[in-house]
C-alpha cells in the first residue's frame, strides 16, 4: 500500500513539474489583421518588422500570426472595433475611414500641416500624451504614421489648378481631404482604396488624391493615366493599435518586447517605407509614355495654396485645434 501511495506521489509530482514546465514554455500567439493584400507596403515596412522583431527577441515564444486581406472579417471602417472586440489583437487603420473618432489626430492630415525638417510620425507621437491618447479607447497604438504627400491620380483629366477640379468627382479618404477638395472646387467622393479601381475604371469617379504608392498596392497605373504631382494635398494618417485587455494579460518579458519593437521605431519604419514605395513609384510612372506625369509650376502650385493656406487657418479655428498643431510641432 505504502509502494502504491509512493508511485501515485511520485506521478502527480511528474505531472506537476511537466505542467509547470509545459506552461514556462508555452507558446503565445497574437493575431494581426489588416485588410490589403500581402503585397502592400504595409507588410514590409510595419507588419514583418514588428513580427520580426518580437519573435527574435522572445525567441519564438510570442509569435505574431498575420491575417491580410481582411480574413478575420471584411470592411477597413470596422478594424478599430474589431481590435476592441478581440477578433484581432493588433489591427492596421485608416483614421480617415472613421473621421469623428480621429479629429485631433487628423490634424496632421491637412495641406501644410507638416513643416519642414519634421515628419508626421514626430509630430503625431508629440500630441500623443496630451492630445491625442482619448482617441484610441482601449487599445494602445504600437505604431502611428502619415503617407507620402498625396497628388491627383487622374483618368483622362489635367489637373493644373483648382479651377480645372470643378466638375469632377475626386474620390478621398476621409473627411478632411473631403473637405479641402470641396474648398478646391471639386466634389468629393469618400470610398475605401479597395473600391477605387472599379469606380475609377467605371467612371463613378473622374480621379483620386492619395499618395503615389498607391498607385502601386492596388494597381491604379491599369485604370489611371494622369497624374499631377505638387499641390499641397497634405498626407494620410495610419495606426497600428494593440488590443489594451491582451498587451496588459502578457508577461512583462513579452510586452517589452512589444515596446521595444513599436512605438516611434516602428513608425518611423513605417513612414520611411511608404516614402520609399512612393519615390519607385512615381519614377515607374514618369518612364510609362503611355503616362502624363504634371509636375506642376511654382505658380500653378501657389493658386492652391491660397486655397489652402486658408482652409487649415479656418479649420483650426473651427474645430479648435490650433493647440494640437502646436504640440505636434512642439511649440
Amino acid at each position: 500500500m505504502k509502494t502504491l501511495k509512493n508511485r501515485t506521489l511520485l506521478t502527480l509530482t511528474a505531472g506537476v513539474a511537466m505542467a509547470l514546465s509545459a506552461g514556462a514554455n508555452a507558446v503565445e500567439t497574437l493575431k494581426l489583421a489588416h485588410f490589403v493584400a500581402p503585397a502592400h507596403v504595409v507588410n514590409s515596412a510595419i507588419v514583418y518588422p514588428l513580427k520580426e522583431g518580437v519573435e527574435e527577441q522572445t525567441n519564438g515564444e510570442l509569435k505574431i500570426n498575420v491575417y491580410p486581406g481582411g480574413e478575420l472579417g471584411s470592411g477597413p471602417k470596422e478594424q478599430y472595433p474589431r481590435v476592441l472586440q478581440g477578433v484581432a489583437d493588433i489591427v492596421w487603420g485608416i483614421p480617415g475611414y472613421t473621421s469623428s473618432q480621429f479629429k485631433k489626430s487628423m490634424v496632421v492630415e491637412m495641406p501644410g500641416a507638416i513643416p519642414e525638417g519634421m515628419h508626421g510620425y514626430e509630430m503625431l507621437w508629440n500630441a500623443y500624451d496630451e492630445h491625442l491618447k482619448s482617441e484610441f479607447p482601449g487599445t494602445k497604438p504600437l505604431a502611428l504614421w502619415t503617407s507620402e504627400p498625396s497628388i491627383f491620380i487622374m483618368k483622362d483629366k489635367e489637373i493644373h489648378n483648382p479651377a480645372d477640379l470643378e466638375g469632377l468627382k475626386i474620390r478621398v479618404s476621409g473627411e478632411m481631404t473631403a473637405a479641402l477638395i470641396d474648398a478646391y472646387g471639386g466634389t468629393p467622393v469618400q470610398m475605401p482604396a479597395g473600391e477605387v479601381y472599379n469606380a475609377l475604371q467605371t467612371g463613378l469617379i473622374d480621379g483620386l488624391v492619395t499618395g503615389a504608392s498607391a498607385v502601386n498596392d492596388f494597381k491604379l497605373d491599369e485604370v489611371a493615366n494622369v497624374y499631377s504631382v505638387g499641390a499641397p494635398l497634405g498626407h494620410i494618417m495610419f495606426y497600428l493599435a494593440m488590443n489594451q485587455k491582451k498587451y496588459a494579460s502578457l508577461s512583462p518579458e513579452f510586452q517589452q518586447a512589444i515596446d521595444d519593437n513599436s512605438g516611434m521605431k516602428l513608425s518611423r519604419s513605417g513612414e520611411q517605407g511608404w516614402n520609399e514605395r512612393a519615390n519607385e513609384t512615381l519614377k515607374a510612372l514618369r518612364e510609362d509614355p503611355d503616362n502624363t506625369v504634371i509636375e506642376l509650376s511654382d505658380k500653378e502650385i501657389a493658386k492652391f495654396e491660397a486655397i489652402a493656406d486658408t482652409f487649415r487657418k479656418q479649420r483650426l479655428a473651427d474645430k479648435g485645434t490650433e493647440d494640437v498643431l502646436n504640440a505636434m510641432r512642439g511649440e
